[in-house]
């Protein structure tokens, strides 16, 4: 009896090793031929591609990790993020360890590793040229304005005073369009308080009004002067993006598939779709668009890669803040072999001299 119950045992506990030694061989040997099979699309800086080579920030990251894991593994390329995301998501790959912004709806189809990047939402744009925008600005419809009703109202009291000074102080006002013109000469020196003294009212009445004038010219010239200088003001696009919603009041360019293209579907901000950043640095170079909004740190990289930073910027604003991770297909075991693994290289000298880079 004791002979078979030990049997028993042997046979429970010799089977259960060898579904755990089985369920371990499948996670560290899984995709084709033993391999890891690992979705990648080049997103400088972090998955960077040098012939038939691969760098960057996510590749650095991924080799750490794999240090411990010692997996065998090969890099599989795909055309853009969108194409990626459907490789993951239909198994065709074991994971990706490009830079993929955790968002509700990607989590509903895919699950992720912990975070190993913390980025934003960032805005390009065209450089502004502060002399031309000057210049614009002065043939603006409001510097125009400001300056036509400073003229009326100069040519106003002008005329109010030219109406008393016309007949008893005929000598220096005159008559007609002239004496108008002399009235408007008066006004416009008295409101800047210049005083040349060739012209002054005499009768009680023009003194009267030269005596309101002074008064309200103070006041006037204050106001109009802040409103003319206010029209010539450069207004940068920058300053005029408070929030998300501002951006509908421009022509914006974004990467289909992204989290930054979910952000704008998800405010209902109207966006062209592109296939990369290099489609999208280009399209605001060549002016086709005012905006591209995407990942700041891939925006950066690309701008300085191009030497483009006298001609593009990326503004200081940012939309949302973005934590970067690898992704898995949905209920895949390799999360939660290299999950523990990931974090403990997250804190490691050779991680923090790498993220020094890119901060």
């Amino acid at each position: 009896m004791k002979s078979i119950i030990s049997l028993c045992i042997f046979s429970i506990f010799f089977f259960s090793e060898i579904g755990m030694a089985q369920e371990i061989d499948s996670i560290q040997s899984p995709g084709v031929n033993g391999k890891l099979v690992i979705g990648i699309t080049e997103t400088p800086p972090f998955i960077v591609k040098e012939g038939n080579e691969f760098s960057g920030l996510s590749i650095a990251s991924w080799e750490l990790v794999n240090e411990t894991l010692n997996l065998e593994y090969e890099y599989k390329t795909y055309p853009s993020l969108i194409h990626l995301m459907e490789a993951v998501e239909n198994n065709e790959v074991d994971l990706s360890i490009n830079p993929v912004t955790v968002t509700n709806p990607r989590m509903k189809r895919l699950d992720f590793s912990q975070p190993y990047f913390i980025s934003y939402t960032g805005i390009a744009k065209k450089s502004e040229t502060m002399i031309w925008s000057y210049l614009v600005n002065m043939f603006s419809w409001k510097f125009l304005s400001a300056i036509l009703i400073l003229l009326g109202v100069i040519l106003l009291f002008g005329f109010l005073v030219w109406l008393f000074e016309r007949k008893k102080n005929n000598e220096e006002f005159g008559d007609g369009v002239k004496g108008i013109f002399h009235g408007f000469w008066w006004s416009a020196v008295t409101m800047t308080t210049v005083g040349y003294g060739d012209k002054s009212p005499k009768t009680f009445g023009g003194r009267f009004i030269g005596l309101i004038w002074m008064f309200m010219a103070i006041i006037m010239i204050s106001s109009l002067t802040a409103g003319i200088a206010s029209s010539l003001t450069v207004q940068n696009i920058s300053d005029e993006i408070n929030n998300i919603q501002d951006l509908d009041n421009f022509e914006v360019i974004t990467v289909a598939g992204s989290s930054a293209q979910e952000l704008l579907n998800q405010y209902n901000i109207r966006s062209e779709e592109v296939a990369n950043e290099k489609e999208g640095i280009q399209k605001i170079q060549d002016k086709e668009s005012a905006l591209f909004v995407y990942d700041q740190p891939i925006l950066k990289f690309e701008i300085d890669r191009r030497n483009l930073n006298d001609e593009l910027e990326v503004l200081q604003q940012t939309l949302k803040r973005d934590y970067y991770s690898y992704s898995f297909p949905k209920g895949s075991m390799l999360v939660g072999e290299i999950n523990p693994v990931l974090i403990a290289t997250l804190k490691s000298m050779e991680w923090n001299n790498l993220i020094k880079n890119y901060q």
